[in-house]
């Protein structure tokens, strides 16, 4: 029996990962997915997984959105293609962990291009489509960082604080258009983000006072939580308390702690 197309679903940073791990809640469920990172060889090792398990379509498109025009590309190919995306997952995102003036300068702007303005870009390119056939999901993937400054990874945090900023205002402003957006804030997720951002030995990973959780576990949260409409989803307990801590507490106290804990556990 030909199961149900529920729509089409493109996922940012879908080789690995949350990423990853989202682009299999959506096959799973009937969604078609359209998978974009750097990584053609992944990204199509990902999609033929998808397609033979799930009987959807799996369309890759390897972009690198640290590319100030990848956005631009990524949404003709869609439309040249005729594919309506219902749901939209800004996934990719990385991370450097080191003092501000050690951070290479190409970095740092690779980073703001692809957590803040790739997010921003295809966010814009995307919700006009939504907004016209009044239906449409955002899921934007932030993090626990967005709540407080983050010494030793000073730019990834104030990008993530863009990210649920921004999430939490759009939100608000489509209220009864039919699209909604979402904002998933892990805490400490086990990843290829720390060996990228220099961060598999720092004090986060190891500290009793956050729980490190899975891949599969944050995007089974995360996707759960968009398709109930959630404006802001922390998984874990343990993150939820320090997020709302983080937020309430002294501001001085929130920086040291989270500078303390992206020290090296050396």
């Amino acid at each position: 029996m030909q199961k149900e197309v529920k729509g089409t679903a493109l996922i940012t940073g879908a080789s690995s990962g949350i990423g990853l791990e989202l682009a299999r809640l959506f096959a799973k469920d009937g969604i078609h997915v359209v998978l974009v990172a750097r990584s053609t060889e992944k990204l199509q090792r990902l999609a033929t997984e998808l397609e033979d398990a799930h009987s959807i379509r799996a369309k890759i498109l390897p972009f690198d959105l640290a590319d100030a025009g990848a956005p631009d590309h990524l949404f003709m190919r869609t439309q040249e293609e005729s594919i309506p995306v219902d749901f939209l997952v800004n996934n990719a995102g990385f991370g450097m962990r080191e003092s501000f003036e050690k951070n290479d300068l190409k970095q740092i702007l690779e980073m703001l291009q692809v957590n803040i303005v790739a997010l921003t870009h295809l966010t814009k390119l995307y919700v006009k489509e939504m907004l016209a056939r009044k239906s449409g999901k955002i899921l934007n993937v932030g993090s626990t960082a967005a709540y407080q400054p983050g010494p030793w990874m000073a730019v990834y945090y104030a990008t993530k604080a863009y990210v649920l900023s921004f999430s939490e205002a759009l939100s608000n402003e489509l209220n009864g258009t039919g699209v909604t957006v979402s904002a998933l804030c892990p805490g400490p997720t086990r990843t290829g983000f720390q060996e990228r951002a220099g961060a598999k030995d720092i004090q986060l990973m190891k500290s009793k006072m956050m729980r490190v959780m899975d891949a599969a576990t944050v995007a089974k949260i995360g996707y759960e939580g968009m398709m109930k409409n959630k404006r802001v989803i922390i998984p874990g307990f343990m993150n939820r308390i320090v997020a709302t801590a983080a937020r309430i507490g002294p501001r001085d106290w929130s920086t040291a702690i989270a500078g303390s804990l992206n020290k090296s556990k050396e």
